[in-house]
């Protein structure tokens, strides 16, 4: 079996060589190990630190594209280069590469088709209270919009076998973690866990300034992917919620108006709200039909995708 190691990398230089020595070098059940990094733009010597590393594979990006840009372009090499397993760790030393062996695991003995690895987020000595809390709140809605068992929605340690690099598709810009375990278990691959370890830190964070940043990039990117995912059932409960509503103003003015005679005049204001909100669940129930015609469409489409890339690497 082949395994690429891949590293998106952001102005790296200095920690990049500290990534690249803790790679394993010899793994059971694995016969060839391959570097790659995806260069996002960077500014300083991450190119030329790579090549002194002997890295086996560079892509370069000219400008800054972002994190679920660099992991779907290296994705897609790694096909190319016909790897049966693809690891992506960070260039920022996070994660502890020694443990690349216990992440691949499941993927050679069949078990799994992606491995997430969990960090020890209540354990972990340089995370903050708050976000440990939100590191734990995400886990469990990317778990149940998901259908997976994924204890550390966030890591971007993981492991990925060719199927499921075959079935991924990543269209968001701030991050793929959240959207390709979405579409893992839409797509009824098999998604584990195993604990690793972390590193000290070594800078901050590239993706998100603050943690009011992270949250809110982190919401718009779970509400953008369950929308284009769940479209059906997110238009179809606003057709019901509003509906709902419009029902309880309809039978409080009902009720009213058979009880009192002088809200005839002071509760049209409902009835009128009532229909706002009656029309607008027609609108939001068509709309539903609509999104379901484009989600069967989008499946025909995904499939398609499937089968050619699939074609081109027996091809290849």
């Amino acid at each position: 079996m082949k395994l690429i190691i891949q590293i998106p990398c952001y102005n790296e230089e200095k920690t990049l060589p500290s990534v690249i020595k803790d790679l394993p070098t010899k793994i059971d059940g694995i016969s060839q190990i391959e570097t790659q990094i995806i260069d996002d733009g960077s500014s300083d010597k991450t190119i030329e630190v790579a090549k002194e590393l002997g890295v086996n594979h560079i892509i370069n990006f000219k400008k800054n594209k972002g994190l679920a840009a660099a992991f779907a372009a290296g994705a897609a090499n790694a096909l190319k280069l016909n790897a049966d397993i693809l690891v992506n760790t960070d260039g920022d030393n996070q994660y502890n590469g020694q443990d690349i062996e216990k992440l691949v695991q499941p993927i050679i003995l069949g078990k799994s088709d992606i491995v997430i690895g969990s960090r020890p987020i209540t354990n972990h000595p340089e995370f903050s209270l708050i976000k440990k809390a939100l590191q734990r709140l995400g886990s469990a809605v990317l778990r149940k919009l998901s259908s997976t068992d994924v204890a550390d929605a966030a890591s971007g340690f993981r492991a990925y076998n060719r199927e499921s690099l075959l079935r991924l598709n990543v269209f968001t810009k701030f991050s793929y973690c959240m959207e390709t375990l979405i579409q893992a278990g839409r797509n009824n691959l098999k998604v584990s866990n195993v604990d690793i370890r972390v590193n000290p830190k070594t800078r901050s964070s590239r993706l998100f300034k603050s943690i009011t940043q992270y949250v809110w990039k982190s919401l718009s990117t779970i509400c953008s992917v369950y929308i284009l995912y769940r479209s059906v059932a997110f238009f179809n409960k606003l057709a019901f919620t509003c509906l709902f509503i419009a029902s309880i103003l309809s039978a409080r003015f009902l009720i009213l108006i058979f009880y009192y005679d002088h809200s005839k005049k002071v509760f049209w204001p409902s009835v009128i709200l009532s229909g706002v909100l009656i029309a607008l669940s027609f609108q939001f129930f068509l709309t539903g039909i609509i999104a379901s015609l484009l989600s069967t469409n989008r499946k025909l489409s995904e499939e398609i995708l499937y089968r050619q890339r699939k074609n081109d690497k027996e091809i290849l």
